[in-house]
């Protein structure tokens, strides 16, 4: 079932955030929210998370639903190694052998297998975020929201990560709601795009794109005009 925000009103203090906003979310694609810092992209992922209070307004398809969380930062346990750190999530969901092989075929899929002993402080950032992604698509989540977690890496470890994390989709599909203000990103990763802007927040437009994610090249005509009308938009 896709995901339906209706009629979504939000202030802060005497900012209104969200007037009256509708949105969907298509089932197992991955749904992008482009738009400039300080927009509410990142308000209205953790309204839908459960994190945010919001004024009124109706949320549709996220009853009887686990959702997963990839923030900003890693948000690593550092006590734990990297297979710890999965294992974590998954205790109370899998019996042992059962976790064992959902976290090992996990870090082969981002290229982590060799680390899987290592603790956080051992590791590079850009790791850290992968052992991040690898954990949540590891927990039995049906809904997976995105907070920029690409955000502060160079662009070489970016597209690496942005590879393991579309082999990971492409492997175990979910509902995803991602946040960025960057359009490469959001070119590479995106089925729908919803570039958001104003205040109240509305959607100034809706773009499908249909290419397959593994053949995706920025470089190509087509991706360069379209990154040239979204940034005519924001």
């Amino acid at each position: 079932m896709s995901i339906w925000i209706k009629n979504l009103n939000k202030s802060y203090h005497d900012l209104k955030v969200y007037k009256n906003f509708n949105i969907k979310f298509e089932k197992n694609k991955i749904n992008t929210l482009l738009g400039p810092s300080g927009c509410g992209k990142t308000t209205l992922i953790n309204i839908i998370a459960g994190l945010s209070p919001y004024d009124s307004g109706h949320m549709e398809g996220l009853d009887f639903k686990n959702i997963s969380y990839i923030f900003q930062e890693p948000r690593l346990i550092p006590w734990l190694s990297v297979y710890d750190n999965i294992d974590f999530v998954l205790k109370g969901q899998f019996e042992q052998k059962k976790r064992s092989t959902i976290i090992n075929s996990h870090l082969e899929l981002v290229n982590l297998q060799e680390f899987k002993d290592y603790y956080p402080e051992n590791l590079s950032g850009g790791m850290k975020q992968r052992v991040s992604i690898a954990r949540a698509f590891s927990y039995p989540s049906n809904i997976l929201l995105m907070d920029e977690p690409f955000k502060g890496l160079d662009i070489n470890l970016k597209h690496d990560i942005i590879n393991s994390f579309i082999k990971l989709y492409e492997n175990k599909p979910k509902t995803i709601i991602y946040v960025t203000h960057h359009i490469d990103e959001s070119l590479l990763l995106s089925d729908h795009i919803y570039i958001l802007n104003n205040s109240p927040v509305e959607i100034i437009e809706e773009i499908n794109i249909f290419e397959e994610k593994k053949n995706r090249n920025l470089n190509d005509e087509y991706f360069i005009d379209l990154k040239e009308y979204i940034s005519s938009k924001l």
